[in-house]
């Protein structure tokens, strides 16, 4: 049996801790996905437009064997900045690889655009997400906000609101997966000419309001692309995290299998508008015991199934930003 574990958040995996900050002046934000000891990790990129930082540090050719944090950030190529934020604060607590009498704390980040959001990006030289991310760094918890929270504020998905989602499950041999999504797509979270979410069939516990089969069923065509749509102007980043011992190359194929939520959760996704890109944690609580590649293949089954839901609930729990209107606003759903 598999079951949503005690929060539903990427934290119920032992070892996670997850902070954001927000500057609701700029209308955007960063969240921190903190690993309580450092952690192996492991990257996939799909999307078109990607924007990213020490990502070639996780290929499974490169010396580094673990990171101590991932940030994930709006504002565009100008939130890579939020990875030294957070970087800067792991430093003061002590945190990183020891380089001679230095210590380097190791922190990839990926980040998604969202400089149309409703606010004042008229910064000048010096952009808030090096603030945000020492922030959100330092306000790693447990528990987290979902929706227009951290990464997730100035999020949109195709017309509506995006946000930040998570998602957790336990499965019947107490393996822990968890997910936690920036959800930006240019393609759209509904089934269009419905308000049902396409990760409908994924939906544990009612995290996203008792969602509903589309009555009419599903056209041909049935996908959306607004018209208005950037190259470079749209994105989904997450990480999943898993409580397995895994090497990078395990994680690396946990993060490919990751992405099959997001494909059943996004349609158009990984566009040549979209930079999605997913990290894979693992922290290495419980070894694995007898096959690998199959016990491998069903956290990669789990963490896609939790990227999917991750999806739906980041849009479920975002509310409406400005002239983007949200997704309860659209289905009738109270907050």
């Amino acid at each position: 049996m598999i079951r949503p574990g005690r929060r539903n958040l990427i934290t119920d995996v032992d070892g996670i801790l997850v902070g954001s900050a927000e500057d609701r002046r700029v209308g955007s934000g960063s969240t921190v996905v903190l690993c309580e000891t450092p952690a192996v990790g492991g990257i996939d990129v799909r999307g078109g437009a990607p924007g990213t930082r020490d990502t070639e540090l996780l290929d499974p050719a490169n010396w580094v064997s673990a990171i101590d944090a991932i940030a994930l950030s709006g504002g565009s190529a100008f939130g890579l900045d939020a990875g030294a934020g957070a970087q800067g604060w792991l430093a003061r607590q002590g945190r990183g690889v020891e380089v001679g009498t230095a210590r380097v704390p190791i922190v990839p980040g990926a980040i998604v655009f969202d400089l149309t959001a409703p606010g004042d990006k008229d910064w000048g030289e010096m952009p808030p997400y090096r603030e945000l991310g020492r922030r959100a760094a330092a306000a790693a918890a447990k528990d987290f906000a979902l929706g227009n929270a951290g990464a997730g504020l100035g999020a949109r998905a195709g017309r509506i609101k995006g946000g930040l989602g998570s998602a957790s499950a336990v499965d019947d041999e107490g393996w822990q997966v968890g997910a936690l999504v920036v959800a930006n797509p240019v393609g759209s979270v509904l089934i269009p000419g419905t308000t049902t979410l396409w990760a409908w069939p994924f939906e544990m516990a009612g995290e996203m309001g008792d969602q509903r089969p589309p009555s009419n069923g599903l056209a041909a065509d049935a996908f959306d692309l607004p018209a208005e749509a950037r190259i470079g102007g749209h994105t989904t980043i997450g990480v999943v995290a898993v409580d397995a011992r895994l090497d990078k190359a395990d994680c690396r194929r946990l993060a490919i299998m990751a992405h099959d939520g997001l494909a059943r959760a996004i349609r158009p996704v990984h566009t040549p508008f979209d930079g999605d890109t997913v990290f894979a944690l693992a922290t290495g609580r419980r070894e694995i015991a007898g096959a690998r590649p199959l016990a491998l293949a069903r956290l990669g089954a789990l963490a896609a199934d939790c990227m999917a839901r991750a999806v739906g609930r980041a849009v479920y729990c975002a509310e409406t930003l400005g002239d983007v209107p949200s997704y309860r606003s659209l289905s009738g759903d109270k907050p």
